[in-house]
């Protein structure tokens, strides 16, 4: 009896697991299909004259676009100046906002302090910010690079802070009662702890620290997608324009899948 059981239930998990996999091809067919359907009916509305060319463009002329600036080498110049801003604004990110979350819980004083100040640099628009950082360090990479920062990092900080003070009072009371020190609680409790919640902010700050690089590309640029948005509405090469956010798309989904996939293998891990 109990053998016939366990391989009802191990034949039970088995169809669920088979259906779930099905579930999720037919997810990744449909949304497939729903994009190539919409580039079908935006190409046909162009080729139609149902909409202007000119004004919305079509996969046809921004495929020419991009193959054309394929075989010069220029569109890999643009997309990896804004890659390389990205990560270099996203690894800063990582380190300034755990290295300040941790400060804050160490010191609830300072904490209290600085919440309100995090809270309205938080909530402050960053394109606010952009062209003083280009006045103030000029028109380089490095405000870029600052400009990326300063739309993630306060966040950052305010959430990893609001985990750490979150976290489960009994297992800090129990590293206390073995005559812990409070560098044990951190090293032992709060930050394996929170590995979850820190992966899950580095997710969503990877595309926010795109955001911020191509605002810092709009206003002190020459080289990036961002300039090739701001340049291309300006000249009217809209084909351009609609290419490259085309493109940053892509490289959001791309930097979110690699972040996705490592978040899944340290859960594994754990």
């Amino acid at each position: 009896m109990a053998m016939s059981r366990n391989s009802n239930i191990s034949s039970t998990q088995e169809n669920y697991l088979r259906r779930m996999k099905h579930q999720q091809y037919r997810i990744k067919i449909i949304q497939i299909l729903i994009f190539f359907v919409f580039l079908g009916l935006w190409e046909t509305a162009v080729q139609l004259s149902w909409i202007d060319g000119f004004i919305f463009s079509s996969p046809s002329r921004i495929w020419k676009t991009f193959a054309g600036m394929w075989e010069d080498r220029s569109i890999f110049l643009h997309m990896g100046i804004t890659v390389a801003e990205t990560l270099i604004s996203f690894a800063l990110v990582v380190v300034l906002g755990i290295s300040m979350a941790v400060l804050l819980w160490y010191n609830e004083e300072l904490s209290r302090v600085l919440e309100p100040y995090l809270v309205v640099l938080n909530s402050l628009p960053k394109s606010a910010l952009a062209p003083l950082l280009i006045v103030w360090l000029g028109a380089n990479m490095k405000s870029i690079i600052v400009a990326g920062i300063s739309v993630a990092v306060f966040g950052t900080i305010l959430n990893l802070y609001t985990g750490f003070t979150e976290l489960s009072p009994d297992k800090i009371k129990l590293i206390y009662t073995l005559r812990g020190s409070r560098r044990d609680v951190l090293t032992k409790v709060i930050l394996p702890g929170t590995i979850p919640l820190q992966l899950s902010v580095m997710k969503v700050n990877i595309g926010l620290c795109l955001v911020g690089v191509v605002i810092g590309e709009f206003i002190g640029a020459r080289q990036g997608l961002g300039y090739l948005i701001i340049y291309g509405s300006q000249v009217f090469k809209l084909d351009w324009v609609i290419m490259s956010i085309m493109l940053l798309c892509m490289i959001a989904m791309v930097l979110y899948g690699i972040l996705n996939l490592i978040e899944k293998r340290c859960l594994r891990r754990r």
